[in-house]
């Protein structure tokens, strides 16, 4: 086994993963849980790719891919903080609504012709192979994951966050704006999210596909409950799978394994995830206020 090769593709598939998960322990620390995040993640990877198709600029892709997630969050915070629908109802319409209006909207633009190719972020330290990696896994591993660490341990929104997650109706007495607070944790986790999708169009492929996402997000999803809502144990599953999935793809060129079935390969890191669940689950505690919705009396 290629041991560069192992490393690099772990960075690139545990990348966009790293970014969902974060963004999603955000959010459901402050006691919504957003199923919206694979359209999020889906409609963010469209919208990067549309603008630097557009443009040339991948950084603009970039930004236009934030305010994307950061809209998404805003209509969950409508439909589950303002209107008080049922999470998983509102989550799961989000995610229907985003792919679908991604995909219309690629195929008006886009159909019937080749697959249109883009500006993309270049790798870094490409001298040094071990250390190449795109400029978003870096930042991810070492801004956004102990950014979101400290801001959630160590500031007044981190504290106003988890208060609101726990007990909305303390925190409401205490003077925090339950609505506000969750409508902030809904727009950060959303443009999260944004960018772990447009890490794959504009870092990864260069262009937007059908399923481009591939269920990211639903692993996004049992990996915050593998971390029990932790950032650093949320990068390490994201590393874990990402380094499972892309063994698989080693492990299946390889004359060893030529006889295993393709399909069960292609499953093992889903396995892996559902083997560390059922696992981890054991006396997992959830936020307090977890898919509770609150209305101020």
């Amino acid at each position: 086994m290629n041991v560069v090769a192992l490393i690099a593709a772990t960075l690139v598939t545990a990348t966009p993963l790293l970014y969902a998960t974060i963004g999603e322990i955000i959010t459901e620390r402050s006691g919504i849980l957003n199923l919206g995040i694979e359209g999020t993640m889906y409609a963010g990877a469209f919208g990067g790719f549309i603008v630097t198709a557009n443009t040339g600029s991948p950084l603009l892709g970039l930004l236009a891919a934030v305010v994307t997630g950061m809209l998404a969050g805003g209509l969950m915070g409508l439909l589950t903080v303002t209107l008080g629908v049922n999470q998983h109802v509102a989550g799961i319409g989000t995610t229907l609504l985003l792919i679908g209006a991604s995909e219309f909207s690629n195929r008006l633009l886009f159909g019937g012709g080749s697959l249109t190719q883009t500006a993309k972020f270049a790798l870094l330290f490409t001298g040094v192979p071990v250390l190449e990696m795109y400029l978003l896994t870096m930042l991810g591993l070492a801004v956004v994951a102990p950014l979101a660490w400290w801001l959630l341990r160590s500031t007044g929104l981190g504290l106003r966050l988890r208060a609101v997650g726990e007990n909305p109706e303390a925190a409401d007495a205490a003077g925090i704006s339950v609505e506000r607070t969750r409508y902030v944790a809904l727009v950060i986790g959303g443009a999260l999210m944004a960018v772990g999708g447009a890490f794959l169009t504009l870092a990864v492929l260069g262009t937007f596909t059908l399923n481009i996402t591939n269920g990211r997000g639903w692993v996004a999803i049992a990996l915050v409950i593998f971390a029990r809502w932790r950032i650093w144990p949320a990068v390490a599953s994201a590393l874990l799978f990402a380094v499972v999935d892309a063994a698989q793809l080693q492990l299946a060129i390889t004359p060893t394994f030529a006889h295993v079935p393709r399909e069960l390969m292609i499953a093992l890191p889903y396995l892996a995830v559902i083997i560390a669940l059922a696992v981890a689950g054991r006396g997992l505690r959830y936020p307090g206020a977890y898919l509770k919705p609150y209305r101020r009396t």
